[in-house]
C-alpha cells in the first residue's frame, strides 16, 4: 500500500498556497486576479465531475491529476476569502480536522460502533447535536440537504432523511405499486394536460424511481451515469460501423439503426 509522507505533503500543500497567493498578487496573473467566488463556481463543479468520470473509467493517473485540479479550486477559494478577511485555509483545515475527530468517537474516543449502520446512526445523531448547539434545531429535517445537488442525488438524500423518521413505504413492492400508479397518471396526463402538468408527472415518476433504487441499495446517480456511458459506447460503435460504409446515422432508416444497435449490444 502506498503511504504519503506527511511532511512532504505539508510542504507541497504550503507551496500550492504560496503559488495561489502570488497569482492573485498585483504582479500576478490578470486572469486569476479577475476571478470571484461566483466566477469560480462553474470550475469547481466541472472539476468535481471530471474526477467522477476518472473514477468511473478507473483511470487512476487521470484521477490523480483531477484531484490536483480540485485542490487548486480549494486553494483559490480560500485565497479569495483571505483577501476579504473572511477566513484562511487554516480555518478550513481546522474545521474538517475537528469535525472528523468529533464525528468518529468510536475511533478517537471510547464509543463503540461495530457496523457501518451503527456509524451512520451515530454520525446523524452527532450532526443533530451540532445543529442544536448552533441554535439551528428549529430547522426542518430536509433543510440541511443542499438544493444545488444534482436532482437525482437530492431526491435520494431527502427520501432517505424522510425514511429515517418513518415516512416511507413498507417494502420495495409497495414502491413498485406507486411506480405503476405514477405511470398511469402520466399516461392520463398526456391526453389533455398542460406542459407544466406533464413536467410534474414526469418529476413524480423520476422521484418514485429514485426510491425504487434506494430500496434496492442502488445509487441512482451512479446507475444513470453508468447507463449514459453504456449508451455513449454503443452509439459510438454504431457510428463507427456507418463510417466504414461512408454513411452517417442521419442517412439510414430507423430499422437499420436498430439492427446496428443490436450488434453493438452483442459486442
Amino acid at each position: 500500500m502506498l503511504v504519503a509522507d506527511a511532511a512532504r505533503v505539508g510542504e507541497k500543500f504550503a507551496r500550492l498556497i504560496e503559488i495561489m497567493a502570488r497569482l492573485r498578487s498585483p504582479k500576478g496573473c490578470p486572469w486569476d486576479r479577475r476571478q470571484t467566488f461566483e466566477s469560480l463556481k462553474p470550475y469547481l463543479l466541472e472539476e468535481t465531475y471530471e474526477a467522477l468520470e476518472a473514477i468511473d473509467g478507473r483511470h487512476w493517473d487521470v484521477l490523480a491529476e483531477e484531484l490536483g485540479d480540485l485542490l487548486l479550486e480549494v486553494a483559490f477559494l480560500a485565497q479569495l476569502a483571505a483577501e476579504q478577511d473572511l477566513f484562511t485555509i487554516e480555518h478550513a483545515l481546522d474545521s474538517i480536522i475537528a469535525k472528523l475527530v468529533r464525528r468518529h468517537p468510536h475511533v478517537f474516543g471510547d464509543a463503540v460502533a461495530e457496523t457501518p449502520e451503527q456509524v451512520k446512526q451515530r454520525w446523524d445523531q452527532i450532526k443533530a447535536d451540532e445543529r442544536r448547539e448552533r441554535g439551528r434545531s428549529g430547522e426542518g429535517l430536509l433543510d440541511s440537504v443542499p438544493r444545488a445537488l444534482p436532482a437525482l442525488m437530492e431526491a435520494s438524500r431527502i427520501s432517505s432523511r424522510a425514511a429515517a423518521v418513518g415516512f416511507d413505504w413498507q417494502d420495495v413492492d409497495h414502491v413498485l405499486e406507486k411506480l405503476h400508479e405514477e405511470l398511469a397518471e402520466l399516461a392520463a396526463a398526456r391526453r389533455s394536460a398542460s406542459a407544466e402538468r406533464l413536467a410534474e408527472e414526469v418529476g413524480d415518476l423520476l422521484f418514485t424511481l429514485v426510491n425504487v433504487a434506494r430500496f434496492l441499495g442502488v445509487d441512482p446517480e451512479q446507475a444513470l451515469r453508468g447507463t449514459n456511458a453504456k449508451f455513449r459506447r454503443r452509439f459510438a460503435q454504431m457510428e463507427a460501423r456507418l463510417r466504414e460504409q461512408g454513411r452517417s446515422p442521419s442517412e439510414v432508416t430507423l430499422e437499420e439503426l436498430e439492427a446496428l444497435w443490436q450488434q453493438a449490444k452483442q459486442d
